[in-house]
């Protein structure tokens, strides 16, 4: 039987995980498994039919396409189909496979860390320290005769502290992850990280509170991440965007932003979290460029939304597994280096607040109103860092704070983090 459809894929995904965490001074988890199962996707009149399976038997495969076939509603069309393998090179290679690694050595890093930052300050009250690896293979095929193939690593490390004193209470977050292998810790020990978390906890507790009020705010390299992310990426993501459910919709080639911002999603970047050398519809990983010089380039498109605005895919379309169709979402997003040096612009501002790490935030994607938690804050007094305060919220909407930046530093950093999409 033939089924309509303008376009179908096969998304099999096999991926093995280790997760450990220490709270309270004791192992709450030490988990080792595996996921594997198989999605199909049919296209048909701009919309999509999809199933999965965690059965890769031939006869529950077969019965498994011809459900997701039926979806789509009989017709005449039909796929005559001669795969062609692609070949994915990443530009860089994992030297230590997380899999490779004894969970005991796992579990014992991850008790050293609990232990330095427990010592670090009779005010910390908690410590929780989590440890997540992954080895994802992964094989697309679809009816244009592509079948590519990869296989992804993850590493994720964070410590958690929380310190209290006189009823007050704060929490210090250090995370270290990426597409690595067990090799980052080389140079990110354990007890370094710990260490990090604790003395932040610590620095917070002992900090007054930030003063409210508007005024000049500076992002160290590394705590921009999360605005972009929130206050601008989601929104640039095509299938929000052609809802009509963010506030960068049919705004392709306006200015949205200051001409020194050039906002870009890089999947190729080496050893990122948001790395890899195909997305899971089988796109090859490229650069976008978004925002250019203040004008709205283009949106991050997966399949289904590239071919309702008439476009090619850029390579955006992810899955959280194989239970799930693939949807627009971001890599690696951030604003292109300038060319300040970050002292001067230091210097050059009286008062205000300097941010060296950001905390959790939240955006409205319609409006552009976004709200983010400061979780490292310092005052800025005569063009100088001042004194730490603590409880500083960021809030202000998107487009507006992009239009008004009037200095981008010229000392690109990245960090690590989570989104909930």
């Amino acid at each position: 039987m033939k089924y309509k459809g303008e376009f179908f894929d096969i998304f099999a995904e096999y991926t093995h995980t280790s997760s450990i965490v220490y709270e309270e001074n004791r192992l709450e988890k030490v988990i080792s498994g595996i996921d594997s199962g198989v999605g199909i996707r049919t296209i048909y009149n701009k919309h999509t039919a999809y199933g999965y399976t965690n059965d890769i038997s031939r006869e529950s495969l077969l019965e498994l396409a011809n459900v997701v076939g039926r979806a789509a509603g009989e017709g005449s069309t039909g796929f005559d189909i001669n795969l062609e393998k692609k070949h994915v090179d990443l530009g860089f290679k994992i030297k230590l496979v997380p899999e490779d690694v004894p969970i005991e050595r796992k579990v014992d890093m991850v008790k050293r860390a609990n232990e330095v930052a427990w010592k670090y300050d009779s005010r910390v009250r908690q410590v929780k320290v989590t440890y997540l690896d992954r080895v994802q293979f992964i094989t697309v095929a679809n009816s244009e005769g592509s079948l590519a193939e990869e296989t992804r690593f993850g590493i994720l490390f964070a410590v958690q502290v929380v310190a209290s004193k006189d009823n007050i209470i704060q929490t210090g977050y250090e995370p270290i992850g990426g597409f690595q292998g067990f090799e980052i810790f080389d140079e990110n020990p354990p007890e370094e990280i710990a260490e990090k978390a604790a003395k932040r906890a610590i620095l917070m507790l002992e900090s007054p509170k930030a003063p409210a009020g508007k005024m000049p705010v500076i992002l160290d390299s590394e705590a921009g991440g999360t605005m972009i992310h929130e206050a601008v990426g989601h929104g640039l993501e095509a299938d929000l965007a052609q809802e009509g459910l963010s506030v960068y919709s049919g705004k392709i080639g306006e200015t949205v932003a200051s001409p020194l911002i050039t906002v870009i999603d890089d999947a190729t970047l080496p050893y990122k979290r948001g790395s890899y050398g195909i997305d899971d519809e089988g796109t090859p990983a490229r650069c976008n460029v978004l925002v250019e010089k203040g004008v709205l380039k283009g949106y991050m498109y997966d399949r289904l939304t590239a071919l309702k605005d008439g476009r090619e895919s850029t390579g955006n379309g992810r899955r959280e597994s194989y239970r799930y169709r693939p949807i627009p979402r971001m890599s690696n997003t951030y604003i292109a280096p300038g060319e300040t040096d970050p002292a001067s612009i230091l210097k050059e501002t009286d008062r205000g607040l300097f941010v060296k790490k950001m905390g959790g935030g939240q955006v409205d994607t319609v409006s552009g109103n976004f709200v983010f938690e400061v979780s490292e804050g310092y005052k800025i007094e005569n063009g100088e860092i001042a004194e730490p305060v603590r409880g500083a919220v960021l809030t202000g909407n998107g487009p507006e704070v992009l239009r008004i930046i009037d200095r981008v530093g010229n000392d690109l950093g990245f960090a690590i983090g989570t989104c909930g999409k």
